[in-house]
């Protein structure tokens, strides 16, 4: 059977021998170029049909990586900006969740590096996603820059969002990512920190230390997102050009904080970036111990919807409509989120990993469904219309009433 795929994956549905992700997940796109027809780049399977995700990990813990050269590597880098004439010399960004509560508690309380924290606020906070936040800085003991954008403008945009790309995190993944850098910049600082890199989850880097700040589309997961060339009124955003944002009565300056700083600026100023992943082995559960013990990170009291997990992704309303439109574009729920690394790192089997995706994958987020078709002024009825276009034939087939995925992992492996 000929099955169509969509967003540039594979026609025939794969999953990874060792992990359990599938071949239809896309790696790291340029944002700024996201519409409709956009077609992205799949993780890498190797002959054995293992991903490139996992043979990333494996090197962190066969031997292959000496980790106490990459720690005195880390050394040497706060030796080097340790004499830096200013109140902070790095930036971290983050929510005040367990990766970024870790990231710079590590920094400046083992590695002395005086570290500005940078926020671009949640969608919608929850409850204990805020009440993280606020420990990060008073338990923790950080400074912090806290952006909330212009609310109108950000609802607009996530549901121009669903409606064009099935992709409602995209404005807050847009200023999460570009955020850390404009403050740098901003604030005359010379080196910002991210977590862990993209080739853990299976994006192939031009650098294994940053994110390269040429604009060379030759590589997935080239840079640092940019404009390059392009007018900043023919830059995407939701899906469309800013110039039809602005037909519908927003200004230029309305869309500025989604715009990404050029990259010109960042050569010319020599602003470093750095995944401190590549320094330290990035486990995320680890993450979550050292910021328990460190920042007084708490956890869900209950799991969190399509996942059997307590402790990540829980600090916005719309966390769960993030991997629940993953799960209809591309097969990639959050319980494959969650248990291919995991997996990756040794803490559950593969086998768990099938029982686990089968029990909660596609799972509807309930807890907050009316405060998100709230936000994006959108019934149920209606969002699920949405889905159903973005649904690609070679990963759904409709059964009476009810869609289901063709090829599961969990009878993919029993065949």
């Amino acid at each position: 059977m000929n099955l169509n795929s969509m967003y540039g994956m594979p026609k025939k549905v794969k999953y990874c021998t060792k992990c359990n992700v599938t071949n239809q997940t896309p790696t790291t796109t340029n944002e700024y170029e996201h519409d409709k027809n956009t077609q992205q780049i799949p993780i890498e399977f190797n002959e054995n049909d293992v991903c490139y995700g996992c043979v990333v990990n494996e090197k962190k813990w066969n031997g292959k990586v000496d980790w106490q050269e990459r720690e005195k590597e880390l050394i040497e880098l706060s030796k080097k900006f340790k004499n830096f004439k200013g109140q902070y010399n790095c930036v971290v960004g983050g929510s005040g969740g367990k990766d970024s509560a870790y990231q710079s508690h590590i920094l400046k309380y083992k590695y002395g590096f005086r570290p500005l924290t940078v926020t671009w606020t949640p969608h919608l906070y929850t409850d204990i996603g805020w009440k993280n936040f606020q420990n990060w800085l008073h338990l923790g003991g950080f400074d912090n820059y806290l952006f909330t954008p212009n609310g109108k403008v950000h609802r607009y945009l996530t549901r121009k969002s669903v409606i064009n790309l099935l992709h409602p995190f995209q404005p807050f993944i847009m200023g999460q990512k570009n955020f850390a850098v404009k403050m740098a910049n901003q604030m005359n600082i010379p080196l910002l920190f991210y977590g862990e890199a993209p080739s853990e989850y299976g994006t192939k880097l031009i650098d294994e230390k940053k994110f390269s700040t040429k604009i060379d589309k030759s590589h997935p997961g080239f840079t640092l997102d940019s404009i390059g060339s392009t007018k900043t009124e023919d830059i995407k955003l939701g899906g469309e050009p800013i110039r039809q944002h602005i037909d519908q009565g927003f200004t230029l300056d309305d869309f500025q904080p989604y715009i990404p700083l050029d990259i010109n600026i960042v050569n010319e100023k020599n602003i470093e970036n750095h995944f401190l992943g590549y320094y330290l082995k990035w486990v995320p559960q680890e993450n979550y111990y050292y910021a328990v013990d460190n920042t007084g990170y708490e956890i869900s009291e209950e799991r969190l919807d399509g996942t059997y997990q307590k402790y990540a992704s829980l600090d916005d309303k719309i966390d769960g409509f993030h991997y629940y439109t993953s799960f209809i574009k591309f097969g990639f729920g959050r319980a494959m989120s969650d248990s291919t690394m995991e997996i990756r790192n040794g803490h559950i089997t593969k086998e768990e990993g099938l029982g686990l995706m089968k029990q909660f994958d596609g799972e509807f987020p309930k807890k907050y469904e009316k405060e998100f078709f709230d936000y994006i002024s959108m019934n149920k009825i209606e969002f699920n219309e949405v889905c159903n276009e973005f649904r690609p034939e070679n990963i759904w087939v409709k059964k009476s009433n009810d869609w289901e995925l063709r090829n599961p992992p969990w009878e993919y492996f029993n065949k």
